[in-house]
């Protein structure tokens, strides 16, 4: 195993704007107050990773893993998450504004914590009630 497998990714404070970065893996990762407005993340792995105050605004994040991420206070207003995982993610005040995730899993996430639109909120909450 290398050097940079076994450390902890430090991407806080790097800005990735429109960037092809899919299939990427950033599990575990410390990627606060990065910016990843407009970038392609489709089948990422953001799992466990501190998406804390990060931005992602209109990135392409469909089929990505949020599995136990830190999202609180994070920009994801008009991004495409539809087919992600949230399992467990941590959503306290995340601005999901116009996001595309309706078929994405949401089990053991607060999103009801999270800024959203109506729709989302109610479809979100007959699937994903909260527990």
């Amino acid at each position: 195993m290398t050097e940079e497998n076994t450390e902890r990714k430090d991407w806080s404070y790097t800005s990735h704007i429109g960037e092809d970065l899919r299939g990427i893996d950033l599990s575990g990762a410390d990627l606060r107050r990065a910016v990843f407005d407009g970038a392609d993340l489709e089948g990422a792995d953001l799992s466990g990773a501190d998406l804390r105050k990060a931005s992602f605004k209109q990135a392409n994040l469909m089929k990505a893993a949020f599995d136990n991420a830190d999202m609180r206070d994070a920009i994801f207003i008009k991004a495409r998450m539809n087919l992600s995982n949230f399992q467990g993610a941590k959503l306290d005040r995340a601005d999901l504004r116009g996001i595309r995730g309706r078929y994405a899993i949401w089990r053991k996430a607060n999103w009801w914590d999270a800024k959203m639109n109506d729709d989302l909120r109610g479809a979100l909450s007959k699937k994903w009630p909260k527990e």
